[in-house]
């Protein structure tokens, strides 16, 4: 049954009209306008699927709930958030109790950061743990600085409390899944202890009642269920830090091969085309979305086939830091036939998105920070 509109309702529509009339699609975080235009479905299309972003239906800045993917290592608890308690420990002079609405009277703090899974690009049937959300909750460092740590504090350990028995040296131990950050990264003034998700409460399934959120860095790092914070003079080896979400990769160097195995941490760079639309004046236009740590991106560039690379649009209208970014490349009178499209994307620090043949990553043993470029295909009609 459609509901009757109201004059709010009318006024409202009105201002959006005028809004999207008078600006680009761009400015209010959308792709750039494809009035008129047919979306062409590509060859190697995305497996159907729920809880994930459908990257031929990227067209608007944010992901909704209900598309955010969902991945867990242990059992996903049911916590009942007025009995909620976050505990602040270890080498502080100030240990804290913290109940959720003791955190919720604290500073309120929502920023926009993109979320993506370790493993996501390992291959065609799991590129889509990836979205672009809104966050709220109250700032970590504020937190951390009124419990006093102690100077020979260096790491701070987010422990979940979803749980599991792991063996040990031949032995078994009951294990809360738990990530750790060094002291300076967890001070920096953007980390959240997160209770909010696209303005609703956190769901079950995203960490609900308490979350932490680490714009920049793989989603392993963003603790769900986060009942407890530690501070310690040593680095923390969990499983998760130390055995899986590691990445193995080799460097050829004249006369052998160096081996490193690193823990997954900072997100790469990264970009995809995610839709290829025909305009009605014949060209083709290609839209994407281009993301990593948080240091800016430079360029993005486009090739088809053997051709040249070629500089794409970067939509840099939304200022935040830690998200993805739209752009844009228009392909003039595209010729009838198959075609591969790519996209590379560099930041200011001069990294480069690699292919899958580059030295770079060529000899990267483990699915992790699968980063290499992503080659689309598409078939246009005669």
């Amino acid at each position: 049954m459609l509901r009757k509109l109201t004059r709010r309702d009318m006024i409202k529509s009105s201002v959006a009209a005028t809004l999207l009339s008078q600006y680009p699609l761009s400015l209010l975080g959308g792709p750039p306008a494809e009035e008129g235009g047919v979306l062409i479905p590509f060859l190697d299309a995305q497996p159907a699927g729920k809880r994930q972003t459908r990257w031929q239906d990227l067209t608007n800045w944010h992901t909704k709930t209900d598309d955010l993917y969902v991945v867990s290592h242990y059992n996903t608890p049911a916590l009942k958030a007025p009995e909620h308690v976050l505990e602040i420990s270890g080498l502080v002079r100030k240990p804290l109790r913290l109940t959720l609405a003791d955190i919720k009277a604290r500073k309120r703090k929502t920023i926009t950061a993109t979320l993506e899974c370790g493993g996501n690009g390992l291959g065609p049937g799991f590129m889509g743990a990836i979205g672009n959300i809104r966050w709220t909750g109250t700032p970590l460092a504020d937190l951390l600085a009124d419990c006093g740590p102690l100077k020979r504090a260096i790491e701070v350990v987010f422990f979940g409390a979803d749980e599991r028995t792991e063996k040990i040296r031949d032995n078994e131990y009951p294990q809360n899944f738990a990530r750790s950050l060094h002291i300076s990264d967890a001070r920096r003034d953007d980390l959240l202890l997160c209770y909010e998700l696209n303005g609703e409460p956190l769901a079950k399934e995203h960490g609900a009642p308490l979350r932490l959120v680490v714009p920049g860095w793989f989603g392993i790092s963003w603790v769900k269920w986060l009942n407890r914070i530690e501070l310690l003079d040593r680095r923390y080896m969990s499983k998760y830090m130390a055995q899986e979400y590691v990445t193995l990769r080799g460097e050829e160097r004249a006369d052998k091969t160096i081996w490193r195995l690193t823990s997954v941490g900072p997100m790469d760079i990264k970009s995809i085309i995610a839709r290829a639309v025909r305009l009605p004046d014949n060209a083709m236009r290609l839209t994407g979305a281009t993301w990593g740590d948080g240091t800016p991106i430079r360029k993005v560039d486009v090739k088809i086939d053997n051709g040249p690379w070629l500089p794409a649009t970067i939509d840099r209208s939304p200022k935040d830091r830690y998200t993805w970014r739209f752009f844009s490349f228009d392909w003039k009178n595209p010729p009838p036939g198959e075609h591969q499209i790519v996209s590379r994307a560099t930041d200011e620090e001069g990294r480069v998105q690699p292919a899958a043949d580059d030295p770079a990553i060529r000899l990267k043993k483990t699915y992790w920070e699968a980063n290499q470029q992503w080659p689309r295909k598409i078939a246009i009609a005669g």
